[in-house]
């Protein structure tokens, strides 16, 4: 789809750039450079995030209601929203790209309001043993992490943390679970993989982490790659992260997210390379290459 091809088909959906912006997890200001045509080429991902929202939702019947359900096509950059029957008070999953209108038991096609939202009282009322995150209202199941996955986050966790120990970084590193509120409201919790805060006597004595972290670290895994590569990137970046990487097991590739500049641009890196740690200001990195020897072992 080109650029005039979107621009014709956002006309045509009624989208402000806005909602494009929240809907496909692509910062608000690279939307709408590229709807001017300030940015001449755009990334490949990003282009990819905008044709599927402006592709939309496909209606289909709905033979017990009257209205029509929409279905979202199973892409990234799309996922599902957990709601709560006002019925009977049970979690059903309905479909529906981010922040567009979901279809609730009740027959409502509205857009979801506050009070139709989950909120920490729901996140700490679901069972010990349910792990799941909260963003924006809704509920991300989290599954069991597997063995390749565990394997690189302990390995991050103590290059990161003799790193910072080395260098004298007034900073701590620390592997999920742990609860992050990242918004300070009462309707996003998130657990990334690994966060670093550098001002950790603020927050030794609470359970959890208010706002966001300095530097946060996710995994990919099947279930929750469209996740972290486009609403958590969106999240964590109008959060205040300042670093955030993204670790793909199955490319071998590490893409760093450096928020805290005028114009930054996402960088990517392999499983071979020496990865600067931008917050310590050239102070720190992490080489990669000694998770790849690790991961070697069992291949």
């Amino acid at each position: 789809m080109t650029i005039d091809e979107m621009k014709k088909k956002k006309a045509e959906l009624g989208l402000t750039s806005q909602m494009i912006s929240q809907m496909s997890g692509v910062p608000l200001g690279t939307v709408q450079k590229i709807f001017a045509g300030t940015t001449k080429a755009p990334r490949r991902l990003t282009i990819e995030a905008l044709e599927k929202v402006l592709h939309g939702p496909d209606p289909i019947p709905d033979p017990d209601k009257s209205t029509t359900a929409y279905h979202a096509p199973a892409m990234e950059g799309w996922y599902q929203r957990t709601v709560r029957s006002p019925q009977d008070n049970m979690l059903r999953e309905a479909p529906a790209p981010y922040g567009a209108a979901v279809q609730y038991d009740n027959g409502s096609h509205e857009p979801a309001s506050r009070d139709r939202l989950h909120t920490l009282d729901d996140y700490y009322a679901l069972p010990d043993e349910q792990r799941v995150e909260l963003i924006d209202g809704a509920f991300y199941d989290m599954a069991t992490p597997s063995f390749l996955h565990q394997i690189i986050l302990g390995q991050l966790l103590r290059l990161f943390s003799d790193c910072a120990e080395q260098h004298g970084l007034p900073c701590e590193v620390i592997a999920a679970p742990c609860d992050v509120r990242l918004d300070r409201d009462n309707y996003t919790m998130v657990q990334p993989d690994l966060l670093v805060i550098c001002s950790p006597q603020d927050y030794l004595h609470m359970k959890l982490l208010e706002g966001a972290p300095d530097l946060a670290v996710e995994i990919l895994s099947p279930s929750t790659r469209s996740r972290d590569m486009i609403l958590k990137l969106y999240k964590y970046e109008k959060a205040g992260v300042r670093e955030y990487w993204v670790v793909d097991p199955e490319h071998r590739t590490v893409t760093v997210h450096f928020f805290d500049t005028e114009h930054y641009d996402p960088v990517r890196y392999s499983f071979h390379d020496q990865i600067p740690v931008q917050i310590s200001e050239g102070k720190c990195s992490i080489d990669f290459s000694r998770i790849e020897d690790r991961l070697a072992r069992y291949e």
